[in-house]
């Protein structure tokens, strides 16, 4: 695979020089719109309600409005390496700046579900190559002294922008409308696009490769990872294969991925470079980023289904409580960052991984009672292990790639950590619907009129329920019935906690087989 001289030439002239000042605030500006991109794909979990009013849309259908963006943003992330090759790496982010401001415009305007779902697409898919472009970046134009610093920066970004987006997008939706969820990224939009355009220009694209484009490698890549999303998507909701158009994708999957990889792996100027892969560092580093986005994704989205399931609690108070999370990331970035450019990169990772882990297990032992105090010390816990986790994870799969391999590599590892986020969920929600299950069949034993505290129950409800119903005795079982489907998905979240917890802990090991990094 030819290389291009995109991003060699956005290297200092000397080692450890500090890029120019317009190039720090390119950076800047590239990190915001990095931000924007990952707060979009959260920032609708707690406002899907109002949305679907808005729209006149089914239960089925609202849940597009976050599925088309993580499909389109999957597809696009990959790509990133070949565009800003192709149009260098002003041109390229400038292009998705300007498309995920626009499409944010269109998404505000929808009338219908069908069109919100486009736009959303698009939204994804014009804004995704934004958060790899800006690893490169930081690779590129910053000495291997400053990384620990630069990453604490994208690293905050990146574990912040998920855990902060439910609870912006509660208080959004509160104050305003569903509209500005979206009217929110048009001003922010442009000031980046044109941050972007007037201090990035630091490279030169290589127009000849447009000519090389592998279109049947690109096709195989869209239908392979578009597939492979919606699957884990929605799997966990229809049966999985149970259900014939899942049963058919995955098949359609399987045979995308068998001709993307032989293509990829024969074809001498593929769409994506799988070589990166053969650094060991890089391949350990990407394996340990897609772990990292079951936690980052995958709390992000338990924490939320526990307290509107089991506490019934609104979007605003979910929010109160997961804000503890982007607090605890706020204020360790820095320490970590610094860290890290002392503290040998495994070792971090190390105790990274055990906090995440530890953090996990400390949720392991709920009740139908628990609120913000129980949450309050192991999203603490979690919060900082996760920063430990991502700036070195970083620093491993890229610091050690030469430059001009970094574009396409940070693509990859990104679309790593994304897709661990959606094997994650997928895995999520099918434990809770099995363990959910298995509680419910413990705990249904054991409810019979023979025993002294179930007959307590069910007369307490009847002389309740005694006339407002036409049959209290038979509304007092529905009532004891669903108390007990209460605490079976409180188990059923226990043992989620715990098991992801163990997962952390078996990983850490892991950490050591990654090469020591130069200094």
């Amino acid at each position: 695979m030819s290389q291009s001289p995109a991003l060699a030439s956005a290297a200092p002239s000397g080692a450890d020089e500090l890029p120019p000042w317009p190039q720090r605030i390119g950076f800047i500006a590239a990190v915001f719109g990095m931000f924007m991109a990952i707060l979009d794909i959260q920032i609708v979990a707690s406002s899907l309600n109002e949305i679907q009013a808005g729209v006149a849309a089914s239960s089925e259908e609202i849940s597009w409005v976050q599925t088309s963006y993580l499909i389109a943003e999957i597809i696009m992330i990959p790509l990133s390496g070949m565009l800003t090759r192709i149009l260098s790496t002003r041109v390229a982010f400038v292009l998705s700046s300007v498309g995920f401001t626009l499409a944010s415009l269109g998404c505000a305007l929808a009338t219908s579900i069908e069109q919100l779902v486009i736009l959303r697409a698009l939204q994804g898919f014009l804004g995704g190559a934004m958060i790899p472009i800006t690893h490169a970046i930081s690779f590129s134009i910053f000495p291997r002294r400053m990384m620990g610093a630069v990453q604490a920066v994208i690293g905050m970004v990146v574990t912040m922008a998920p855990s902060v987006g439910p609870t912006v997008g509660g208080y959004i939706t509160e104050i305003a409308s569903w509209h500005w969820l979206f009217l929110a990224n048009v001003i922010p939009g442009v000031l980046v696009s044109w941050a972007a355009w007037r201090f990035l220009d630091i490279d030169k694209g290589d127009r000849s490769a447009a000519r090389r484009l592998d279109v049947l490698g690109l096709a195989l890549m869209a239908v392979f990872l578009g597939c492979l999303e919606y699957v884990l998507e929605e799997g966990p909701g229809d049966d999985w294969f149970d259900d014939h158009l899942i049963l058919m994708l995955s098949l359609t999957c399987g045979l995308a991925a068998i001709g993307f990889f032989v293509r990829t792996l024969r074809h001498r100027y593929p769409i994506v470079g799988l070589h990166a892969f053969a650094n060991r560092n890089f391949a350990l580093g990407a394996g340990q980023g897609f772990v990292i986005g079951i936690a980052l994704y995958g709390l992000v989205y338990l924490m939320p289904l526990f307290f509107g399931y089991v506490r019934g609690f609104s979007s605003l108070q979910i929010g109160q409580v997961m804000f503890v999370t982007g607090v605890a990331m706020f204020f360790t970035a820095p320490v970590a960052g610094r860290l890290s450019g002392s503290v040998d990169l495994r070792v971090l990772m190390f105790v990274g991984f055990v906090l995440v882990g530890t953090g996990s297990i400390m949720n392991a032992c709920l009740t139908s009672e628990s609120g913000f105090e129980q949450f309050f010390w192991p999203q603490i816990v979690r919060g900082v292990g996760l920063i430990l986790c991502i700036i070195p994870a970083s620093r491993i799969a890229l610091g050690t790639l030469p430059r001009e391999e970094v574009g396409n590599a940070s693509g990859l590892f990104n679309v790593m950590r994304n897709l661990g986020g959606a094997v994650g969920l997928a895995l999520m929600d099918t434990v809770r619907d099995i363990r959910e299950d298995y509680h419910w069949s413990q705990l249904i034993g054991a409810v019979n009129e023979g025993r002294g505290v179930v007959l307590e129950r069910l007369q307490g409800y009847e002389s309740l329920l005694a006339g407002h119903v036409a049959d209290p005795q038979q509304s007092a079982l529905a009532l004891v019935g669903q108390t007990v489907a209460r605490e079976a998905q409180v188990l059923a979240f226990n043992d989620i906690f715990l098991w992801l917890g163990a997962l952390y802990l078996l990983c850490a090991p892991v950490v050591l087989l990654v090469r020591r990094p130069e200094a």
